[in-house]
């Protein structure tokens, strides 16, 4: 049997068991020597920077520290890393594919229960669920047999703000159903639009056609408080926003005066800052539907996450093409 390839863990200790429970870790052994008590928390530890030097490659998850030039100086066998999360622009330093580095992520598994979560709540919000629930609560009758007017998801109208992953995956599940879909993004092209299924419109045209909007798009400088003050002036009253991105992507005080109006509503599953402070009035809006950022993978989720770095391990290892491989490229664009 060939001798197998050194890895070693970076991560937090406390999720490791979770991304990697014992059938995964199992068959990540079948192909790599691992020590899952061996766990770079810290690339300064003496233990950590022995078997650094001899590791071939890094198996990353949430909680990896930064790894520098000076880490990678200390791994000269180092050909890849495998990151059992989603982006990596939040440890690898800039220059890394210099190295020759084959860097892979599970952002692709990570998008599909955010794509999952922002699904369930655009038919939920298309339904007036959430004032429906207050309203119910509050009166504790309702008139049967009676039809609501102005809900329904038969025609609704969608726009997604950024084709990412995420974006994408979640026009795919909406494909099948009676939404008209719109998407905003300055890298999408007519034809790729036309193959996506969707109308490509300028983000002013999408706020103003739409019932709900979808952020997807990435944090960068470009896109702080994408949707601002203006922005929400031009949705249609009776809009809601659904934000699953980053918080910072939206004016939260903006946000908090038109909730306040009842003329828009909100699902907010990220916000600036995380967590919000305690006296934030968007937890007392009834117009605002706030989660605890567990749109990502959770729970059972997570073993999703290190299913992906194994089937990329064996593709590395067999030599073909890995499917999630990272182009240092697009970073400055992703999330």
């Amino acid at each position: 049997m060939p001798e197998r390839p050194l890895a070693l863990f970076a991560m937090s200790t406390k999720t490791l068991p979770s991304v990697y429970p014992p059938e995964v870790l199992d068959r990540l052994r079948t192909s790599v020597e691992v020590d899952p008590s061996l766990i770079a928390e810290d690339f300064r530890d003496p233990r950590v920077r022995s078997a650094l030097g001899r590791a071939e490659i890094l198996l990353t998850g949430w909680g990896c520290p930064l790894i520098d030039a000076g880490v990678l100086d200390a791994a000269p066998k180092l050909r890849a890393v495998l990151h059992a999360a989603g982006s990596v622009k939040g440890i690898m330093a800039p220059g890394w594919w210099k190295r020759g580095l084959v860097v892979s992520s599970a952002a692709d598994a990570n998008a599909l229960p955010v794509a999952e979560y922002t699904l369930g709540m655009i038919i939920l919000a298309g339904k007036d669920l959430f004032a429906a629930r207050e309203r119910y609560r509050s009166l504790r009758t309702f008139p049967l047999a009676e039809i609501i007017p102005d809900i329904g998801n038969f025609g609704r109208r969608v726009g997604i703000v950024g084709a990412s992953r995420i974006g994408r995956r979640v026009i795919e599940l909406l494909r099948p159903l009676d939404f008209e879909v719109f998407l905003a993004d300055p890298y999408v092209g007519e034809a790729e639009a036309a193959a996506l299924g969707v109308q490509l419109l300028p983000l002013d045209a999408l706020l103003r056609r739409s019932d709900i909007v979808s952020i997807h798009a990435p944090a960068t400088p470009e896109t702080h408080h994408l949707i601002g003050r203006r922005e929400l002036a031009l949705m249609p009253d009776g809009a809601v926003v659904i934000n699953t991105a980053r918080g910072s992507l939206v004016d939260h005080d903006a946000l908090t005066e038109e909730v306040r109006t009842a003329r828009l509503s909100a699902v907010l599953d990220v916000t600036e800052p995380e967590p919000l402070p305690s006296d934030s009035p968007l937890f007392e809006l009834p117009g605002v539907f706030i989660t605890p950022h567990l749109a990502g993978s959770q729970g059972n989720e997570v073993r999703r996450l290190g299913l992906s770095v194994v089937g990329e391990l064996e593709r590395l290892l067999a030599g073909v093409p890995l499917a999630h491989q990272v182009d240092h490229t697009e970073l400055e664009r992703a999330a």
